[in-house]
């Protein structure tokens, strides 16, 4: 199959104090490249998870976030801690009788006192195979949406790939009488500017022209990296760099068969031919 470096997923996980929330996407590279955004409490997590996405993407630039939302209506359904309560009470009444000046704690300050309503840590044993479990289902998502956009930049090109085999199917049966008749007029006119020289001569000179103007070899060129584009796509697997190289390589020949072109059907087939390759360049810029 083959993959668009382009993807998105987003999954969340309901644990004991909290919720999970990954999200992940990507968009095109040269190369892999990792970008993670993870809360401080999960940070341990970031290794395992580097080593879980290398095994399935070969490029893109991936930015992977992960959060943990405590649960808001925890703290009604737990009662406070009235023991270390009454010990802040007397560290507040031992401060002030030392420092009058001193503020009194006030009512906030003693809710957001760590351990105010019991253990309030997180089991970081407990959340780490949590986020885990989350990162693979949501990897399975993004991989999904990657292969959905990878199927739909495939057709296009394709689609590009039988145009251009219906010019060279169309130019190439013209080729032979369109140079037959370049070069017939090409020796009348040799033999009009310097008629002191010998027809044999003139027609030597004109073979000779001929087989530099000939094309047959790049039409053919152009056929063989059509097959090896159709068969990268149908083996899929990470092809973009391969597709990319091939397509140089037909706009070489495409770039070759204008040089050479001495009439217009082969001129304007060769300008098709080039807006066709740099229409497959622009998707295959996409693909992992």
């Amino acid at each position: 199959m083959i993959y668009s470096m382009t993807g998105y997923a987003a999954r969340t996980l309901d644990v004991e104090r909290g919720a999970l929330h990954i999200e992940l996407k990507s968009v095109n590279s040269r190369y892999l490249d990792f970008q993670f955004r993870v809360c401080e409490e999960l940070r341990v997590v970031e290794p395992a998870l580097r080593e879980l996405f290398s095994a399935r993407l070969t490029r893109g630039k991936l930015e992977c976030r992960v959060n943990f939302a405590a649960a808001t209506a925890r703290a009604q359904s737990l009662n406070l801690n009235t023991d270390l309560l009454q010990r802040l009470k007397a560290f507040d009444a031992q401060i002030r009788a030392e420092l009058p000046q001193a503020a009194p704690l006030a009512v906030n300050d003693v809710l957001r006192w760590p351990g105010m309503f019991g253990d309030d840590s997180l089991d970081i044993e407990t959340l780490v195979p949590a986020c885990l479990t989350l990162a693979k289902d949501a990897l399975e998502d993004f991989t999904a949406s990657r292969a959905r956009e990878g199927a739909k930049l495939t057709a296009v090109i394709l689609e590009r790939v039988a145009r251009m085999r219906e010019l060279v199917c169309e130019v190439a049966p013209r080729i032979p009488a369109a140079q037959a008749a370049f070069q017939e007029k090409l020796r009348q006119r040799l033999f009009d500017a310097i008629n002191a020289v010998d027809d044999e001569r003139i027609r030597q000179e004109v073979a000779v022209f001929a087989v530099r103007i000939d094309v047959a070899e790049e039409l053919a060129r152009l056929s063989t990296h059509l097959d090896e584009v159709e068969r990268v796509l149908k083996a899929g697997g990470a092809s973009g760099k391969r597709l990319d190289f091939l397509m140089q390589e037909l706009n070489r020949e495409a770039n070759t068969l204008g040089s050479k072109s001495v009439v217009t059907e082969v001129s304007q087939t060769a300008m098709e031919l080039k807006l066709l390759i740099e229409q497959m360049r622009e998707q295959i810029q996409n693909l992992e």
